[in-house]
């Protein structure tokens, strides 16, 4: 804001050098505003722009600069409370989007994203790990919670997308985890079905409690059309996603020699299941 022209300014009074000192407004020529308490021409005491683009940020300005903890609402009414130090976000932050769920927890540096953060979304799930240097979450050490709070997929991740990860189980709820990994693979098998004519199925090798994930659903992305579209016997595999995907295994791949990176098409439909499947 320092380079920009001052367009106009109302004050209820100006120092012997015509600069704004006390309580102003402040228009510039981008059509930013600025409400505020000035001393000689400088912001100093508490502040609220008002951007263009309907967007604000309030704090306490010292020596023209907000400085400690200031609040910058979007133009959709998110919100972001952070730590300014010489008018840029430096230490700790929350953020949350127009309903008020908490969508970013951890740190800034010069702007940017740094260190240990969380990315929260609205189905409870949640991104953990250490961003890059420009505040993406990208690197080999990131984990993907789910919505238990328990059950993870550690491993590598590029800018928020998995490229590969491990079943894990977080351990601690400190801002470092440490995970006990375990092989999806150790925890089931595929082997034939005991329903008749129902094919291969799949086995537990563990005992297992209520609400343990067993295995994962992934394959191809094809749409409800092309499903309906063809005979219904390539359709043993499908699984709807949501209202414009089906997920699909589909031949060779049906085959566990084929692809075994998730087993949940193995999982037989029954009337009165002991299990369930669930995003």
């Amino acid at each position: 804001m320092a380079t920009e022209e001052r367009h106009a300014s109302f004050c209820r009074q100006l120092d012997d050098d015509g600069l704004p000192h006390g309580f102003c407004t402040v228009s510039y020529s981008s059509t930013d505003r600025f409400e505020g308490h000035f001393v000689h021409g400088e912001k100093n005491g508490r502040g609220k722009f008002f951007f263009f683009d309907g967007s604000t940020l309030e704090g306490f300005y010292v020596d023209d600069a907000l400085q400690g903890q200031g609040v910058y609402t979007y133009e959709d009414g998110g919100v972001l409370h952070g730590t300014y130090a010489d008018g840029e976000l430096n230490g700790p932050a929350q953020e949350f989007d127009g309903d008020g769920r908490l969508i970013f927890k951890g740190q800034y540096k010069d702007n940017i994203r740094h260190g240990i953060c969380w990315i929260y979304y609205p189905d409870g799930g949640s991104l953990v790990g250490e961003v890059n240097e420009d505040g993406e979450m990208t690197g080999n050490k990131i984990a993907y919670v789910y919505p238990d709070g328990r059950t993870a997929l550690y491993g590598n991740f590029i800018d928020g997308e998995m490229l590969e990860g491990k079943l894990a189980f977080v351990t601690s709820t400190h801002c470092l985890f440490t995970y006990s990994e375990q092989n999806m693979l150790a925890t089931v098998y595929v082997a034939d079905s005991l329903i008749s004519n129902a094919g291969e199925g799949l086995y537990a090798k563990l005992t297992c409690g209520p609400n343990t994930v067993m295995s994962f659903y992934n394959g191809v992305r094809i749409t409800h059309q092309e499903v309906d579209n063809r005979d219904w016997s390539l359709n043993g595999n499908t699984i709807s996603l949501d209202e414009e995907t089906v997920i699909d295994v589909p031949e060779p791949f049906n085959t566990i020699t084929k692809y075994c990176a998730s087993l949940g098409h193995k999982a037989n439909h029954s009337f009165s299941p002991n299990c369930m499947y669930d995003l």
